[in-house]
């Protein structure tokens, strides 16, 4: 008898391909996020779930699906996962790193750009009928060329972001727990320095930390204060990393001079103040969300799900000691 698999959102068609003739899958077809009680029920017979980062999987949730034997969420993070509560369980969590690395990184730049050349508040002066003629001071914005880029995180993505500043002839520093090997700080013109001397010397300071209890509000107030009055910040990693009510404060008394955002501390929920911004880019969590990319993150979350199921190790398990028992 084909393992039940539960599908808690619409995934792309090559993603859903994979599931037909292997496993009985059913999907959300509405697309959206089910509530805890109807995921529980959807959950109760079956061994595999294929999970998106807006459903919550904790230890009550957990309890509620008896046979339940893999997670495989479609991201890189899986903080929406009591991954311990999974593990004493013997429930294996997987996830998709790597194939959003680039994306992710293309959308970091994207952000910088919008942020410093002053896009979005273009593209709304234009369209409210305002740009009547050219002028020399029209929304002048900063340059990014031959300035000082400071990354917090040099893991894949904050590599993948460093490689695009050399084109741009950028001086490069970055700071991580685990300092990077020199090969790979001679290949992109690196700096290992510590997070004062990155948060003041930077132009611009983008985030690739991953999200847990010691990054939680990696960027708050004291540190907002450190950076230039010249500087922007720039976070396409976890919401939470930073303390969105200082950022705010930053911005309106000019600690900084602006901002690109793709998370948000208290996801979907954005603070207000933000809102009323012009000096400030937001983005809707989209920094993976090319085609191609998307695509890729599903497949690989199919994998994951269908390799646990047929009794072989999974490419991206988080919690491999499961695997071990």
């Amino acid at each position: 008898m084909a393992a039940k698999v539960f599908i808690s959102r619409m995934l792309l068609p090559e993603a859903l391909d994979l599931v037909r003739g292997r496993v009985d899958a059913e999907v959300n077809t509405e697309d959206r996020t089910l509530t805890k009680a109807d995921l529980a029920a959807r959950l109760q017979d079956k061994e595999g779930l294929i999970s998106l980062l807006t459903d919550v999987i904790d230890d009550e949730l957990l309890a509620r699906a008896p046979r339940l034997r893999v997670v495989s969420n479609v991201a890189v993070g899986y903080n929406n996962i009591d991954v311990e509560a999974a593990t004493r369980r013997g429930i294996v969590v997987t996830n998709t790193p790597g194939v959003l690395t680039e994306t992710t990184a293309d959308f970091t730049w994207t952000l910088l750009m919008a942020a410093a050349r002053r896009v979005v508040e273009g593209d709304r002066y234009l369209r409210a009928g305002k740009f009547t003629e050219w002028g020399l001071m029209l929304l002048l914005g900063t340059d990014v060329h031959g300035k000082t880029l400071g990354i917090a995180g040099l893991g894949r993505i904050g590599k993948a972001v460093a490689r695009r500043a050399l084109g741009f002839g950028m001086r490069i520093l970055y700071h991580d727990a685990i300092r990077a090997d020199e090969a790979a700080e001679r290949e992109l013109k690196a700096t290992s320095v510590d997070k004062a001397t990155l948060l003041k010397e930077s132009d611009f300071v983008t985030l690739h930390v991953n999200l847990t209890p010691e990054t939680r509000h990696y960027i708050g107030e004291p540190e907002l204060r450190q950076m230039k009055p010249t500087a922007f910040l720039i976070n396409a990693s976890r919401g939470p990393v930073v303390h969105e009510a200082a950022l705010v404060r930053a911005l309106k008394e000019g600690w900084i001079a602006g901002a690109g955002l793709d998370v948000f501390e208290e996801e979907p929920t954005v603070h207000p103040g933000l809102l009323e911004l012009d000096n400030v880019v937001l983005a809707p969590h989209i920094a993976s969300a090319s085609r191609e990319t998307r695509t890729l993150m599903a497949t690989m979350a199919v994998e994951n799900c269908l390799a646990v199921l047929e009794g072989k190790t999974p490419p991206n398990p988080v919690n491999p000691e499961v695997l071990r028992r």
